[in-house]
């Protein structure tokens, strides 16, 4: 599989923005998108981390500025840069005071070949949506219950 991105055979593209309580991050989540990464599953297109302090004061840094950029470092591709100041700084306001949030950009490798029939076949996407963990574990308990 080739690793350029072109437009005949880029996946999905998504954006998570990762919540977590306090301002500081320590690279956890970095070898779980790294495997995602090197099985061919996703491919991190941008990354960057957004913080509210307790006073209110927002910031945002890109992966390379932070103390943990070598966790995420062979993750990170160069490629595109979707994340922009604006939407950095919209994701740093709407966070609560004290906490922090990992912004990820990736590619839906697997999704690739399937969105590239689609559109060889004059096909497109109509809707999409994911349904809420909440839903499906209620599904599987009431599946378990019988």
């Amino acid at each position: 599989m080739s690793d350029s991105l072109t437009s005949d055979t880029i996946g999905p593209v998504d954006v998570a923005v990762l919540l977590f309580e306090g301002n500081s991050f320590n690279g956890e989540v970095a070898p779980a998108l790294a495997d995602l990464h090197s099985a061919g599953t996703v491919r991190v297109i941008d990354l960057a981390f957004v913080r509210k302090d307790a006073d209110g004061t927002t910031a945002f840094l890109e992966v390379e500025d932070t103390d943990i950029a070598e966790s995420y470092a062979r993750i990170h591709a160069d490629e595109l840069d979707l994340l922009n100041d604006t939407d950095l700084k919209q994701i740093a306001e709407d966070l609560g005071p004290g906490s922090s949030a990992l912004v990820v950009v990736f590619e839906n490798r697997w999704a690739a070949r399937l969105a590239r029939a689609i559109r060889e076949s004059h096909g497109q996407l109509l809707s999409l949506e994911r349904i809420p963990r909440d839903s499906v574990l209620k599904a599987l308990a009431a599946l378990e219950d019988g």
